[in-house]
């Protein structure tokens, strides 16, 4: 599986953030970019997709400060680029760590930050799937999820096609590097036993549902968080069966589906990753913002 846009480009950053340090619950050491302001709105936790550097989204953290968040925060997983393994970290970095950990301490850091202060989140790909495992959607007063889906090469417009680069390219490259490579098209250099831990899951028609030693799946049942999925149309992933098949989980949290298109931005393509270019900040970026900051639901389902 290879993302369909390349992630350089957007560098120029309206408001410096602050490089921020902090440490998940077992100690391993993470970094994040905090964008502050003036505004009297909801602070904004914003979640990677996998492989998509803390970098990539701070543009819209700058763009929702600038419109009236109190605060936004990005954020590097674990092992990735931007948030190191420790030369003495003797344990395995797993898919798994990324939500159960890494996730909730970048909610606890951000929350703890501006005491009592409501906080939201959005999520892209594995930004939204990490907020059911994370065992506290329940700090979040609403989620956007972004091309949230599950990865199964089933339901991919390509199932073949993806199945090949990832478990025949993609696997071998890891165990040899011990990460992924650039040329596979997935930003930042993943971890190669994050990237086999996806492949297994993406192998089985129920993703990470059907991963009997990932137990915290239990967790989707507690969330009643109300959560708005942007799905988009041209996204070669997030097809309508990928996103219905996982934002099925979400049994108890009310949610809204919307789609949106290359027509709905003045024909500029989207893609699996492209909602949060800056090209689309008048056009895209106002549909998730008025969700965030406002908890207003678009008119179009």
């Amino acid at each position: 599986m290879a993302n369909d846009l390349p992630l350089g480009g957007d560098t120029d950053i309206p408001s410096a953030p602050k490089p921020v340090r902090f440490d998940a619950a077992d100690g391993f050491p993470l970094c994040g970019d905090l964008f502050s302001g003036n505004g009297d709105g909801p602070l904004v936790l914003i979640s990677a997709a996998t492989g998509a550097p803390r970098t990539f989204y701070n543009k819209f953290a700058a763009w929702l400060v600038e419109n009236g968040a109190k605060a936004a925060f990005t954020y590097d997983y674990r092992a990735m680029p931007g948030s190191p393994k420790p030369a003495d970290w003797k344990g395995r970095i797993s898919f798994k760590d990324w939500a159960l950990f890494d996730f909730p301490a970048a909610a606890l850091h951000l929350s703890g930050r501006f005491p009592g202060h409501a906080m939201v989140g959005i999520g892209q790909s594995f930004g939204g799937q990490a907020l059911g495992l994370s065992g506290v959607a329940d700090r979040f007063a609403r989620y956007a999820f972004v091309a949230t889906l599950s990865g199964h090469f089933g339901y991919l417009s390509e199932p073949l096609k993806s199945f090949i680069l990832m478990n025949v390219v993609g696997l071998p490259v890891t165990l040899v590097l011990g990460r992924t490579a650039r040329w596979m098209g997935l930003g930042g250099h993943v971890p190669g036993s994050v990237y086999r831990d996806w492949a297994k899951w993406c192998r089985h028609p129920d993703y990470f549902f059907g991963d009997r030693t990932l137990v915290e799946t239990d967790r989707f049942d507690a969330v009643t968080t109300p959560i708005l999925s942007i799905g988009m149309t041209d996204d070669p992933w997030g097809t309508p069966k990928a996103v219905h098949e996982f934002v099925k989980h979400y049994r108890a949290a009310e949610l809204t589906q919307i789609w949106v298109s290359p027509d709905d931005s003045n024909g500029q393509p989207i893609g699996h990753l492209g909602f949060f270019r800056s090209r689309h900040r008048d056009t895209l970026w106002p549909i998730a913002g008025g969700w965030l900051l406002n908890g207003k639901l678009p008119e179009r389902r």
